[in-house]
């Protein structure tokens, strides 16, 4: 067998090479263009929405019987009363935020401390098996929650007090909590674990305990990954659609006490979206002028987590 002189094999990759050379660019271009593509294609989508929303919220404000100082200003949203009919949003607002403080108050305070647990105290056995029992919950449709805040919690309710009736707003409230917990605890423990080990080792070779480490030099550490945790959940909670639905009830109205019916903005697009509206009256468009608001408040929350990220954001060498 006869080896080929050195010349010859450096020739034949100088052959080679300007043709390898072309196909990595042409498919480095293929990725790029691929991305681009993507990229546009998402802004394309958002335009669209945004777009839809604010073509069809103007043309309910055309109607006659609607204005804006009555959409921002009544506190009564009857929109399917016949002849007199009121569009101020409020109580749709109120009953959203409602429904949305109860979850909050139940899911970032436990989730908060789940992800404590799992990042300082856990072990690395207990860790594996908890957190994909959280990552379970996340994964579970919300209807299911919807039945689950209707057979279970609202008849715990009921034996705690009277006062709940079959539909109220502590039992939406609670089920939105649970379904929202993963995304507090998983997100906040991942925060909380970026957090360099240097810190930690600093805090402890200075006498502190590990409940002193974990409060004190930890938890602050990563404080704008948790903040961005507890701005995406109470977000998800104000879209939340199907248990509020089925468990918050359909009056809309002004009030702070969660045992009683309250109607959410996406409950009532729900109302509406099954058939009782013609497409063209006022009370089909008027879903949309509710779209809307919603839109921006949860624009609005999303806006402040990027604030917050930039702002308290923690980098470490």
């Amino acid at each position: 067998m006869t080896s080929l002189p050195s010349s010859s094999i450096r020739d034949l990759r100088q052959l080679g090479r300007p043709k390898s050379v072309a196909l990595r660019k042409l498919r480095e271009r293929v990725i790029v263009g691929t991305l681009a593509l993507a990229a546009t294609f998402t802004i394309l989508v958002t335009t669209t929405i945004i777009v839809v929303l604010a073509r069809e919220t103007i043309g309910f404000f055309e109607f006659p019987d609607v204005s804006l100082g009555e959409f921002f200003g009544s506190t009564q949203w009857n929109p399917l009363l016949g002849s007199e009919k009121h569009f101020g949003v409020w109580p749709l607002i109120a009953g959203t935020l409602l429904v949305t403080v109860i979850a909050a108050s139940f899911a970032l305070p436990v989730g908060l401390i789940s992800a404590v647990y799992l990042s300082e105290y856990a072990s690395p056995r207990v860790r594996a098996a908890i957190k994909p029992a959280l990552e379970i919950l996340a994964g579970i449709p919300t209807v299911v929650y919807g039945f689950f805040a209707l057979t279970l919690i609202t008849p715990l309710l009921q034996k705690i007090s009277p006062a709940f009736g079959s539909y109220n707003a502590m039992s939406a409230g609670l089920a939105t909590g649970i379904m929202i917990l993963p995304i507090v605890c998983s997100l906040s423990e991942d925060a909380l674990r970026a957090v360099p080990r240097s810190l930690r080792d600093g805090a402890f070779a200075l006498g502190g305990t590990r409940f002193d480490v974990s409060v004190k030099v930890v938890v602050p550490a990563a404080l704008s990954g948790i903040v961005a945790a507890f701005l995406l959940a109470i977000t998800r909670a104000i879209g939340e659609t199907m248990i509020v639905a089925l468990a918050a009830g359909g009056i809309a109205q002004i009030t702070a006490n969660p045992a009683e019916q309250v109607q959410t903005m996406t409950a009532y697009m729900v109302q509406i979206f099954l058939g009782d509206a013609p497409a063209t009256g006022v009370e089909y468009k008027s879903s949309y002028a509710v779209a809307a608001m919603l839109f921006v408040m949860t624009f609005g929350l999303t806006m402040v987590g990027q604030w917050v990220l930039h702002r308290f954001r923690e980098e470490y060498d």
